[in-house]
C-alpha cells in the first residue's frame, strides 16, 4: 500500500537557495556553501549583538527583514544606508564611543538564511530569519532609510530612529557586560567603583 503522506521537505541544496533569492527577491548571491547575500545592491545591513538587536526592535517596532546568525542580529536597511551610519552616529552624539555595531554596504555580504518555509537542517547558530522578507515590493517598502535614500513610505521606522535605538542598546549591553565583570572580580562587600 502506498503512503498518502508526502515525505517532509528537506533543506534545499545551496543552488536552490541561491535561485530562490534571485527569483523571488532579485537579490544577488555568491558562494555555494554557504550561500551569501551581497550587500549594497538591494539592501545594506546594520549588524549588532543579538541582545541589543532584540531590545532595539522592541523600541522601534516593525522594520524590514531581520536575520540572526550566532550571537549577532542583522537588520536590513535601504541600500546606501551603510555610508550614512558613521555620520548619523556622530550627529546622534555616539561618535567616538566604542559600540559593537557594524554597517555592511557595497562590497559586503552576509550568510543567507534558508528561505522562509524551508526546513532547517543547519547547525545551531546558523543564519535564520527572525523577520523574513515578504514579496519583492514588501521588502523595498519595509527597509529603513533616510528620506532621500529610497524610503517609500512603508511601515519601516526611519533610519535615524533605528540607528539611535541600536546604538543605545549596544551601549547598554556593553555596560551590562562591564558591570558583570566588575562584580565577578571584586571582593565580597566592596562597593563597585566606576571610573
Amino acid at each position: 500500500m502506498a503512503s498518502l503522506v508526502p515525505p517532509p521537505r528537506s533543506a534545499p541544496d545551496s543552488d536552490g537557495c541561491a535561485q530562490w533569492y534571485a527569483r523571488e527577491l532579485d537579490w544577488a548571491t555568491t558562494g555555494s556553501s554557504p550561500v551569501r547575500l551581497l550587500t549594497g545592491l538591494r539592501f545594506d545591513v546594520l549588524e549588532v549583538p543579538a541582545a541589543a538587536g532584540h531590545a532595539a526592535l522592541r523600541r522601534v517596532g516593525p522594520t524590514g527583514p531581520v536575520a540572526l546568525a550566532g550571537g549577532r542580529m542583522r537588520l536590513l536597511v535601504a541600500a546606501g544606508s551603510a555610508d550614512e551610519i558613521p555620520g548619523l552616529l556622530a550627529w546622534l552624539e555616539w561618535g567616538g564611543i566604542s559600540l559593537d555595531l557594524t554597517a555592511l554596504g557595497h562590497g559586503g555580504h552576509i550568510t543567507a538564511p534558508l528561505p522562509p518555509g524551508w526546513a532547517a537542517a543547519g547547525s545551531p547558530g546558523a543564519a535564520s530569519w527572525l523577520r523574513p522578507p515578504g514579496t519583492r515590493q514588501e521588502v523595498e517598502l519595509s527597509l529603513p532609510a533616510l528620506g532621500g535614500l529610497g524610503s517609500r513610505g512603508g511601515d519601516a521606522p526611519d533610519l535615524v530612529r533605528l540607528v539611535d535605538a541600536a546604538a543605545t542598546e549596544c551601549h547598554r549591553v556593553r555596560l551590562t557586560h562591564a558591570r558583570t565583570r566588575l562584580r565577578a572580580h571584586r571582593p565580597t562587600g566592596q562597593p563597585l567603583a566606576f571610573s
